[in-house]
């Protein structure tokens, strides 16, 4: 019976990269914000799609400190370019030593380092415990050079954080971009297990590809995307008081 369960879970294609148990949080962070951070960290690769407003700067911090604490190593993130000063300055307010980098150095004394993303390619990934990608919807087109090279920045570090409140503003099938930068289901391998590609033609003759759900595909695609992925518009959509 345990080798049957066992066969179940691989095809729900969950996968863990071995978090941890987080030490005490700070006190900055709202309740639902620490209980996303601890779920985050128990996972070790995570997204948190959470609506503006909600404190995705303030979670990115909690979960790079927490990282960087039990690694003895810098948690890089990595933000659009007008968001870089913020979130240092977001950092200082909150007491987390973070600096600014986009040169590809860094003093290696900060718990956080943060860069934009035109700037990665600059970095060396064996040099960070983790790393978090801030907007992460920069990277939904599967086609773009932006998202090979945060992919292929990413592959070899174990702990991992995408946070957006627009995960998937077009597709659903965008949802596979972030999938892969955590080192989960490749894009195309999560449309070839889930969707299915049909060719419609308009009324000129004009081909057209679109993508549905594969028979009986929505409830297994919407129960694996929660086994890593947690979304929210309110604190109530967690259980919390919206107050």
């Amino acid at each position: 019976m345990s080798s049957y369960t066992d066969f179940i879970v691989r095809k729900t294609q969950w996968q863990s990269a071995g978090g941890f148990q987080c030490g005490q949080l700070p006190s900055f962070l709202y309740d639902f914000q620490a209980h996303l951070v601890e779920w985050a960290l128990s996972l070790g690769r995570a997204a948190i799609f959470a609506d503006c407003g909600m404190g995705k700067t303030a979670m990115q911090l909690a979960w790079a400190s927490q990282v960087a604490e039990r690694e003895n190593r810098s948690v890089l993130i990595v933000t659009p370019l007008a968001v870089g000063a913020q979130t240092v300055a977001e950092a200082e307010k909150f007491g987390v030593t973070a600096e600014r980098s986009r040169n590809g150095q860094h003093s290696g004394s900060a718990d956080i380092v943060v860069t934009n993303y035109e700037q990665l390619h600059k970095f060396n990934p064996s040099e960070f415990a983790g790393v978090v990608c801030d907007e992460s919807s920069a990277i939904k087109d599967f086609k773009s050079e932006r998202k090979a090279v945060v992919v292929e920045f990413m592959r070899t570090i174990k702990y991992r954080l995408l946070c957006t409140a627009t995960a998937a503003p077009n597709h659903y099938w965008e949802l596979g971009t972030s999938s892969e930068a955590l080192g989960l289901l490749a894009f195309r391998d999560m449309m070839t297990k889930f969707f299915k590609q049909e060719t419609s033609k308009d009324h000129h003759g004009w081909g057209r590809t679109k993508y549905r759900f594969r028979g009986h595909a929505q409830e297994p695609f919407w129960s694996w995307v929660c086994s890593w992925a947690r979304s929210m518009q309110k604190p109530s959509d967690l259980g919390f008081d919206d107050t």
